[in-house]
Parts: structure tokens; sequence; C-alpha cells
């Protein structure tokens, strides 16, 4: 382990050190390798459901008690990650979701197989927030926003991933072989222990005792409550949109529009390659613009253009206008870990990082039902419309309760 003197010092140089290269490499293949792992479920349900003859039901709980145990270990290791360290406590998140994922491949049976895909669920949940703070406390102020961006990149590098996998393996030998494979991040974990140091900044609070566990400093004055439920509401419109555009869309197109399989493809190429762009240019205009502007002018395109996207019926337009769709309504992920990270001190930041982002995935989780329900009384493509509403809430949100943090440094 390097010393405090060997960390290289946050500062407002133009050029990258290595010390926040390889910050910036581990936390985007850590959250690459969470995005795989869940997107192999995904992909592998109808196997899954064939092998243990499952009902529609009882699949869609395997989903749902893999997001409840993401929210559990969001809180539980964010808080953690304060306490012992941002970098032992992200290789232990690693660790825990690869073991986990790797004996799904020999669960027995559903009970068995839910079971891990919670524990999983665990190490999932901890991985992102940790590893937004993780670079946050390592880049300069004026680049923290496309840092972070990059990490929210690689949850569309596991998607490639986890398509590849199901492809050429799934294919082969089986969702059982997919599984498998899932157990192969734990080799990550290695190189994450060896070739990183903690921080400059947490090291600084350890070494005067000050390390402590700090959730109440999400609430500690009447302001600082204000901001923590705006950033909530903001992390549940994000997940709520990302979730119900990516798992209901191909419903609407399968069944509304009574079109092949395939063009559900094209769909999602179009969508997650406008979602990469998206990341990359609202990273930018973060640093650029400022915090708060970028994600009012992404969340008032995006309730506008999914109104008139979602009456549309020809396919495509929906193939075409799928990449502008995307590259609005998933391009603010690249802002969210300098935004939560820039908010709270450092004996704080990790369990905001996590708890915000987590607990804002539970409520899009829950929120999700009612999509299903309007879906059922009405129509997808009128449930997914509503979604307009949504994003007008969280541009509500950073007008009257969130902060401008631009160029701010970290506490």
């Amino acid at each position: 382990m390097k010393t405090v003197s060997e960390i290289p010092s946050r500062n407002g140089s133009d050029k990258a050190t290595p010390y926040q290269k390889k910050t910036l490499f581990a936390s985007t293949v850590g959250y690459a390798l969470d995005g795989m792992d869940i997107m192999l479920l995904g992909f592998c349900l109808s196997m899954i459901m064939t092998s243990f003859n499952l009902t529609g039901t009882e699949a869609g709980v395997l989903n749902t008690i893999t997001l409840l145990g993401a929210v559990l270990g969001g809180i539980i290791f964010g808080i953690l990650a304060d306490k012992y360290g941002r970098v032992r406590v992200f290789s232990w998140t690693i660790l825990i979701f690869s073991v986990f994922t790797g004996l799904c491949a020999i669960a027995p049976n559903y009970e068995t197989f839910a079971l891990f895909r919670f524990l999983s669920g665990l190490g999932l949940g901890g991985e992102f927030g940790i590893g937004m703070t993780l670079v946050s406390e390592s880049w300069p102020k004026h680049k923290r926003s496309r840092a972070t961006s990059i990490v929210a990149l690689g949850f569309q590098g596991g998607i490639i991933l986890a398509t590849l996998t199901v492809n050429y393996i799934g294919d082969a030998w089986g969702w059982r072989a997919v599984f498998a494979v899932g157990v192969l991040p734990a080799i990550f974990v290695a190189w994450t222990r060896k070739g990183l140091a903690e921080p400059e900044i947490w090291q600084n609070l350890k070494d005067n005792n000050k390390n402590k566990i700090s959730v109440g400093k999400l609430f500690e004055t009447p302001r600082t409550t204000l901001t923590t439920i705006g950033l909530t509401i903001a992390c549940a419109v994000q997940n709520f949109g990302f979730y119900g555009l990516m798992v209901w869309m191909p419903t609407m197109i399968a069944t509304e529009l009574k079109l092949p399989f395939k063009n559900t493809t094209f769909w999602a190429i179009s969508t997650t390659l406008g979602m990469s762009l998206g990341i990359i240019v609202f990273g930018w205009l973060c640093d650029k613009l400022g915090r708060r502007p970028s994600y009012i002018i992404f969340l008032l395109v995006s309730a506008l253009s999914i109104w008139i996207y979602f009456h549309q019926k020809d396919m495509t337009i929906l193939i075409i206008f799928g990449a502008a769709i995307g590259f609005f309504v998933n391009g603010m992920m690249g802002g969210y870990g300098a935004l939560l990270a820039e908010h709270y001190p450092t004996d704080a930041r990790s369990s905001a990082e996590n708890i915000i982002f987590n607990v804002g995935r539970g409520i899009a989780g829950l929120a999700q039902i009612l999509i299903g329900y309007l879906a059922t009384q009405y129509s997808i493509s009128y449930a997914l419309a509503l979604l307009s509403a949504a994003y007008l809430l969280s541009a509500f949100a950073f007008v009257f309760l969130i902060p401008e943090t631009k160029g701010k440094a970290l506490q």
C-alpha cells in the first residue's frame, strides 16, 4: 500500500496523473462488470424460466429481489466505505457480486437461485457509489464531471459484454455457463487491491481519526435535508426513466406494434449508442456550463421528447429517434457521480453517493409497477408517455432544491 506522500494530490493540472488514470480505469471497469451482471439475468431470464418451470410472476421476483439486494448493499457498503476506505470496500463489493453470480450457475432450484441473486445484489448496489466517490475525490474539480461520465459509460460496456456472453456462451452451453463466467470479475479484485491506494482526502481523514460513520450529515441542516430530498428525486427519476425505457419499450414494439424481434434489436442498438454519446456530452457540459443548467436543459428536453416519441407508431422513426431519446434520457448519468460528491463532506460522501442513488433506484423499481398497471388499463405507449411528468418533477427539484456546485472544492 502506498503512503500518503506517494499519492498524487488533487490539482488543477490538465494532465491526468497515473493515479487518477488508475482510479478512472478501476471504477469504469467496476461499473461495466456491474452492468454486465445485471443484464445477464435479463438476457437469460427466458432460459431460466424454462429450466425451473417458472411463472411470469416468479421470474419477475428475481429482478425485484436483485434490486432489493442492491438497495440494501448500497446503503451498507456506502457507509462502510466512509469508515474503512474506498478501495478496500470497493474490492469487497466486486468480490461479493462475482462470487454469488458464479454460484447461480450451480443453483439446484429456484429458491437457491433467488437467494444467490439477492446476495449478488448486495455487491452490485455497493459498487456504483464507491467507484464514483473514488474518482470524484481523485480528479480535479474542473474535470470532475467528465471523469465520472466515463465511469457511467462503463455500464453501457457492460451491456455489450452481457450480450456477447449470452450470444456465444449461452447459445452453446446454456444459462448456467453464462453465470459461471460471472465469477471471473473476482480476479479484478486482486489488481484493485494491489494497484490502488486510498484517495489523499480520505487518507488524511483517517490519519486524523475522523473516518467515522456520518450518515446524519445527509440531514444535518434544513438546507442539506432539502438537497438530499432533491437529489433522491433526481436519482429516482433517472432510474425510472432508464428502466422504463429499456424494459418496456421492447415489449411495446413486440405487442402493440406487432413487429418482429429483430426490430427490437435495431432499436436497442440505436438507443444504447445515443445513451453513450449523451453521457460523454453531458459530462463535458456539466463542467463547462454548470450542474443545474445542464440537468434542467436535459430534463425539459426529455419531458417533451418522450411525450412526442411514445405517440409514434412508425418503426423507422422509433429506431432513428431512439438514439435522440437515449441521448437525453440516459445522458444525465454522466453527471451524477460528481453532483452527489460535491454536496457532502468526505466522511459522508460515499454514504451519500450510495444511499441517495440506491434509494432512488428502489423507488424507481417500485414505480415500474405503475407502468405495468397503466399498460394493463390503457396501453404501454400511454404509460410510457407519462414518464414526461416524472422528468418535469426532477427539473423542479433542480430549480428549487438542489444548489449549484460547479467548481466547488471537496470538503
